[in-house]
């Protein structure tokens, strides 16, 4: 669980360089990296609005269980 610091330096960077947020949080390459780029491209607030979501709502941990493996995961 991140702490109250981290969450709010990952915030201030979300607000000032969306996809610089969502690239320390998610990584590069990934669909939120991509969707917060383009929406920053096509408009700064949105950008940051993704940016924000991406960061504060949505966890990549729970698509990696056994179960909800994505397909282009190697199998055991």
């Amino acid at each position: 669980m991140p702490s109250c610091c981290e969450i709010c330096c990952e915030i201030l960077i979300a607000i000032l360089l969306p996809p610089l947020g969502v690239c320390l949080k998610h990584g590069c390459c990934t669909v939120e990296f991509c969707i917060c780029l383009l929406l920053t491209i096509l408009g700064y607030v949105p950008g940051i609005i993704y940016a924000l979501y991406a960061i504060v709502f949505v966890d990549r941990d729970e698509y990696f269980d056994e179960y909800r493996r994505p397909l282009y995961a190697p199998g055991p």
